[in-house]
């Protein structure tokens, strides 16, 4: 995936746009006292694990 990098880009966009979106609709949510569903919990921790998965180095170039 590292030779496309627009394809790339394109998804860790994507998937840094969800985090906020889950992230501002739970601040939202909270500040008029709404419980926030677990669906956003679950949407905004898969996309940061997501995420996480992505930008971390990997460890097929070592050793």
């Amino acid at each position: 995936m590292q030779s496309d990098t627009w394809i790339y880009r394109m998804v860790v966009g994507a998937l840094g746009l969800a985090v906020l979106i889950a992230i501002i609709g739970a601040i939202i949510l909270a500040i008029a006292g709404k419980p926030i569903p677990e669906l956003l919990t679950a949407l905004g921790s898969a996309a940061v694990g997501a995420l996480a998965g992505l930008l971390a180095p990997s460890p097929a170039g070592k050793g």
